[in-house]
């Protein structure tokens, strides 16, 4: 089947300019004038609006175990959320267990999202632990799952956390394997030392979150985790970064040479330490790690996707219900499960928040919500941008549309919203997912199930094996 999207400007990484996209099938055939491109079986007019390459978010948690609890959005609602928010790939993170087969955590996230997902999406690796089990089976879960990125936690200690030596020892199998290593970047033992010592001392309200996990314990791991793959001679993807003790580290690391690269979310470039100080306990829908900080951090973080100090916008999308999860913590911070609801909202804010107030640039936009998280993630060209052969994920987006951010008109599963009030430009009116229009004037049409597992190319080389400029 061909479809023709016709009168829209077209807007990648690197170009924009006014031209109609031939789809067949689930591929774009051709770029150029509807005179050239033959006959068609629809046409979709893009008039007064972008045409952008589908959003690829690089950091999703759904239908994820924490705290004694399960995210209320799942592989099914929360990639509906996304495709409404112009996204059309993500890549989750399947949790492993210390002493079990890697494969069966897989497995585990595969029966999650089969069926289920609207939008093509894959998996990142979590390592907790180096063993010989582990060594054993790495290669394999790259060449046979097409999963090559692996996660280590810095934090959330007795829970997630590894040691330095599992930190370094997955960096070196990284290199040889051409996967890339990414890392929550916190101290995990000074946070757990504060924390018990703000408990001790009756403090448990939800601000607590932010006061205990410090920005120096931030900017410490970051910069550890820098040396560490300097002295590996890898790579690392910093995830999360949320204040200028962070972009430092990156910053000056990248300046030496080393092949790092950091991610920011639209919700420590927007909200800010004072929502966590929010009565009524409602500072606990701001809980999540790292949190949120004082205002004068965001000019930073705007100012570092500018500069590209910091290269991609992730959602770091975790919704709990604020009733009935998020008060678990009621009477204990350290209880409140940590995460937000942002998925849906994420190209949307970025868009109103950066380029309507001048802040990054239309390119810069589509380079930080789905082209480089497409290539440093070996998805690309099939996913983030427009060009003959890509994969047809298309988003029509008109940004004369002015709209106030809710709970009441978000598609999420979740209670609330963490954008809640926030008026913004940009709407994304129609989205394409390989072809087949999903999101139509506020509705989705498409199916669950209808997103594919992607299995992703090893770090450097496209979906192709050729090498890809970062």
């Amino acid at each position: 089947m061909k479809k023709l999207i016709k009168n829209g400007t077209i807007v990648t990484a690197s170009e924009t300019y006014q031209a109609d996209l031939l789809l067949e099938n689930d591929k774009i055939a051709a770029i150029g004038e509807v005179a050239a491109l033959g006959t068609v079986d629809e046409t979709i007019d893009a008039a007064g609006c972008y045409v952008f390459p589908g959003g690829v978010d690089p950091h999703t948690h759904l239908d994820m175990p924490f705290g004694g609890t399960v995210t209320k959005d799942n592989f099914e609602t929360g990639t509906i959320g996304a495709a409404f928010g112009g996204t059309t790939t993500v890549v989750d993170f399947c949790l492993t267990e210390k002493g079990k087969p890697l494969q069966e955590a897989i497995q585990t996230w595969h029966d999650k999202s089969s069926g289920k997902a609207a939008i093509d999406y894959s998996f990142h690796l979590m390592i907790g632990e180096m063993t010989d089990g582990v060594l054993k089976e790495l290669p394999d879960v790259i060449a046979n799952e097409g999963i090559t990125s692996f996660k280590v936690f810095m934090a959330y200690k007795n829970v997630f956390q590894a040691d330095d030596a599992t930190l370094f020892e997955t960096l070196i199998k990284a290199k040889e394997l051409g996967a890339l290593v990414m890392v929550h970047a916190e101290n995990g033992d000074v946070i757990d030392y504060l924390t018990k010592q703000a408990l001790a001392q009756g403090k448990t309200d939800p601000i607590y979150h932010a006061l205990t996990r410090p920005v120096e314990a931030e900017g410490e791991a970051t910069g550890r985790a820098c040396q560490l793959t300097s002295l590996a001679g890898s790579q690392l993807y910093v995830v999360h970064v949320t204040c200028a003790e962070a972009v430092k580290q990156i910053e000056e690391a990248r300046k030496q040479g080393a092949d790092i690269w950091g991610e920011t979310c639209p919700q420590y470039l927007v909200l800010d330490e004072d929502d966590l100080r929010k009565p009524d306990f409602e500072g606990a829908k701001y809980v999540w790690s790292p949190p949120l900080r004082p205002k004068a951090h965001q000019d930073v973080l705007w100012n570092a996707l500018k500069t590209g100090a910091l290269q991609t916008v992730g959602s770091d999308q975790c919704s709990f219900d604020f009733d009935g999860q998020k008060s678990l913590g009621k009477e204990d911070f350290t209880k409140i499960p940590n995460g937000g609801p942002i998925i849906e909202d994420r190209m949307s804010v970025i868009y109103s928040e950066g380029v309507e107030k001048g802040r990054i640039s239309l390119n810069q936009f589509v380079d930080v919500t789905s082209t480089r998280a497409a290539k440093l993630f070996g998805l690309y060209p099939k996913k983030g941008t427009i060009s003959v052969g890509a994969d047809a994920d298309i988003v029509l987006f008109d940004p004369s549309v002015e709209r106030t951010l809710s709970a009441k008109t978000h598609h999420l599963a979740v209670d609330y919203n963490a954008f809640e009030g926030m008026s913004i430009k940009g709407l994304p009116k129609t989205v394409l997912s390989r072809g087949q229009v999903i999101i139509q004037d506020g509705t989705y049409i498409g199916s669950p199930g209808d997103g594919s597992f992607i299995k992703r190319a090893r770090y450097g080389a496209t979906l192709s094996n050729e090498k890809v400029e970062q």
